[in-house]
């Protein structure tokens, strides 16, 4: 904000809003046919982790290139400004692209997936349970049996405080390998345990909470409001 004001806070927006509108249609899509697959009920709790686990099993394979791409670029930008005498390797994204496909292949888009899994799987069964259970919860205290909009909107943002607060370090070395550089020789980490471990030994356990606190401010929000959005338009179309 300092030294760039408000429009700071959004540069480079365009390409990871393109990218997260893509991911979040597919992943809530994939949602709504794992619950029919699973088969939820409000009598089985642990109906909605399952398909909240498999929802983000399948939106891994979309997300994953998305957040690589735009932490590459958003690295570069951080850089440059930065360092004033920093010359960028990459002029926009599509040389980001580019780079990671010259070098790697087909399992360019993919560096750290394996890790966007392992953060994905069990925060998405959380996520979605925490989501499912705490509104059917509020629903049940209800004459009518259904929840209201503003027990849907704290249904969501406790949802998204769950995912980030129980699984931020991995999305930490997560983080971490998607920043590495996507020329294998030059990379810093050669694998998850490998970021774990240095990233450790540079910091302690600490290194895998910083930043977490304006995580926590951001992620309870606008969770809240996504899914509250998302509740109400299957609503609206049911």
């Amino acid at each position: 904000i300092k030294s760039e004001g408000v429009a700071g806070l959004y540069r480079g927006v365009q390409s990871p809003l393109a990218g997260q509108m893509f991911f979040r249609a597919t992943l809530f899509f994939a949602y709504a046919r794992a619950k029919e697959f699973v088969g939820v009920s409000p009598d089985d709790p642990l109906s909605y982790c399952k398909a909240g686990g498999l929802a983000w099993l399948a939106g891994t394979f979309f997300e994953s290139p998305i957040d690589l791409y735009k932490s590459q670029w958003q690295c570069q930008l951080i850089k440059t400004k930065a360092d004033p005498n920093y010359k960028s390797p990459y002029a926009s994204v599509g040389d980001v692209v580019k780079e990671s496909w010259k070098h790697n292949g087909i399992r360019g888009p993919y560096q750290a997936f394996s890790a966007t899994l392992a953060r994905n799987l069990p925060a998405g069964a959380v996520y979605f349970g925490v989501f499912e259970n705490t509104k059917n919860a509020f629903a049940a205290r209800n004459e009518d049996g259904k929840a209201t909009n503003l027990q849907i909107i704290a249904s969501g943002g406790i949802g998204g405080f769950f995912y980030w607060s129980l699984f931020y370090p991995i999305d930490v070395i997560k983080s971490a390998l998607m920043t590495d550089s996507v020329v294998p020789a030059q990379r810093k980490y050669s694998g998850f345990m490998d970021a774990a471990g240095k990233l450790y030994a540079g910091g302690g356990v600490r290194a895998f909470y910083r930043g977490l606190v304006p995580c926590l401010l951001r992620a309870s929000p606008a969770n809240a409001g996504m899914l509250f959005c998302v509740d109400f338009v299957r609503r609206a179309i049911d």
